[in-house]
C-alpha cells in the first residue's frame, strides 16, 4: 500500500528531528566527557583522541558489514583521499586555531563557516537562495555572535589557522553530501570507506601534532583506570557523532546542517545555566538566544518554501550501480574535540 505525499511529508520530517536529536545528544555528551578528560585528568592529546574516535567507528562498521548491515559499495581512491585530506585539515586546523586565537576570533572563525558553505553550494552546487532565507542566515549568524563572542584578537599565523580551519571544515561537509549524493552512499557505507583512512592518518599523525600542540608527549602519559574509562567512553559516543553527523549533513545540506548546528552552541549554553547558576549569563547572552533561535525559525520556514532553497540546474549524476544503505538514508563528520 502507497503512502500518500502527506504521509510521506511526516515520516519525513519524524526521521528529521530523530536524526537531529541524536545529533544534538551525542555531540553534547562528546563534549562533557572530552572536557573532564582533558580538564580533571590532564589527557590534553586531542588529534590522537580523535584517531581513536576514527578508529573505535571503523571497528563499528566491520562489525555492521560482518552481519550484513553494510552492503558492497564503491568510492574510487582519489574521492577518498581528497576527502580525507579536507577532514583531517578540518581537525588540526580547528584545534590550531582554538590554540592560537582568543575564543571571541575562534567562535567568528565557527560563524564564517555558513558563509563560506553557501558560497561552496552556490558556485560548486548551483543553488539559490531566496532573500528571506538569506536574512534568516544573518540573523542566526547574528544570534549566536550576541551570544559567543566576548573578546576579539587576532594575529598573522592565528588568522591562517583560522582560515585553514573554516575552508577545510566546510569543504568536507560539503564533500559528504555530494559523495552520498553521487554514489548513492548511505550513511554506513560512507563512515565504511572514511573511517579506516582516517584513523590511519590521524594515529599517526597524532602524536607528532599533539606533541607540537602541547609539548607533551602521550607515551609519557600515565594511564591509570578512570582516565582510560573516560577515553573508552568518549570513542562510544564518538561513533554516534561521526554518524549523526554523516546523517545530518546527507538530510539537511552542509548549509542548514550549520544553521541548525548553532542551536547546539545556544544548548550548552542554557545547558550551563542550569548546572552552574547564572554565571556567565547575562543579558546579552539572553538577547542572543532568543535572536539565534527567531532566525533557525525563520530559516527552516523560509528554506522549505517554493524558492526558498532550490538548484539552479539539473543535479549531480548518480551513480545507479551503487545501492543505498538499508539502515538509515543518507548523511561531517567532526570528530574534533
Amino acid at each position: 500500500m502507497k503512502m500518500s505525499p502527506a504521509s510521506k511529508a511526516d515520516t519525513k520530517a519524524a526521521v528529521d528531528v530523530a536524526a537531529w536529536m541524536f545529533n544534538i545528544v551525542t555531540s553534547v555528551g562528546i563534549i562533557i566527557v572530552n572536557k573532564a578528560l582533558m580538564a580533571t585528568y590532564g589527557f590534553s592529546f586531542a588529534t590522537t583522541l580523535t584517531g581513536l574516535h576514527f578508529a573505535t567507528t571503523t571497528l563499528m562498521t566491520v562489525v555492521l558489514r560482518m552481519l550484513g548491515y553494510i552492503q558492497p559499495s564503491h568510492l574510487p581512491l582519489s574521492e577518498l583521499l581528497k576527502f580525507v585530506l579536507f577532514a583531517n585539515f578540518s581537525i588540526v586546523g580547528m584545534n590550531v586555531s582554538l590554540m592560537w586565537n582568543s575564543v571571541g576570533f575562534y567562535q567568528i572563525a565557527k560563524l564564517s563557516m555558513i558563509p563560506v558553505s553557501c558560497f561552496l553550494e552556490v558556485v560548486l552546487d548551483k543553488m539559490r537562495y531566496s532573500r528571506d532565507t538569506k536574512l534568516s542566515i544573518g540573523l542566526v549568524l547574528m544570534g549566536v555572535a550576541v551570544c559567543t563572542v566576548t573578546d576579539v584578537s587576532v594575529n598573522a599565523k592565528g588568522f591562517i589557522a583560522a582560515f585553514i580551519a573554516v575552508w577545510s571544515t566546510s569543504l568536507q561537509q560539503y564533500y559528504v553530501h555530494l559523495l552520498q549524493r553521487k554514489y548513492s552512499l548511505g550513511s554506513f557505507n560512507l563512515l565504511g570507506h572514511t573511517a579506516p583512512a582516517q584513523a590511519a592518518s590521524l594515529l599517526l599523525l597524532g602524536p607528532f601534532m599533539d606533541y607540537w600542540l602541547t609539548n607533551k608527549r602521550v607515551d609519557n602519559y600515565h594511564f591509570s583506570l578512570i582516565p582510560v574509562s573516560f577515553i573508552i567512553l568518549s570513542c562510544t559516543i564518538a561513533v554516534g557523532t561521526n554518524l549523526s553527523q554523516f546523517i545530518c549533513i546527507g538530510r539537511f545540506t552542509a548549509v542548514s546542517f550549520q544553521v541548525l548546528g548553532h542551536m547546539k552552541t545556544i544548548l550548552v549554553l542554557m545547558l550551563g545555566f542550569f548546572f552552574f547558576g547564572k554565571e556567565g549569563l547575562n543579558l546579552h547572552v539572553v538577547l542572543g538566544m532568543l535572536i539565534a533561535v527567531l532566525g533557525m525559525i525563520w530559516y527552516g520556514n523560509a528554506s522549505s518554501k517554493p524558492g526558498g532553497k532550490e538548484r539552479r540546474s539539473h543535479s549531480i549524476p548518480i551513480n545507479k550501480s551503487q545501492k543505498h544503505d538499508g539502515l538509515l538514508e543518507s548523511a561531517e563528520l567532526d570528530g574534533k574535540v
